[in-house]
């Protein structure tokens, strides 16, 4: 494996989960959201 197949691999496992944390991320903070704006 060529020393630009790692790198392209690395990337594309940063962007991966990168994506998937910034999901999650965007989930809990909206359903923390939502359940403030139930409260008050």
């Amino acid at each position: 494996m060529s020393v630009s197949a790692i790198v392209v691999m690395i990337i594309g496992m940063i962007l991966l989960w990168g994506g998937l944390a910034a999901s999650i991320f965007h989930a809990v903070r909206s359903s923390k959201t939502t359940k403030a704006e139930d409260l008050g």
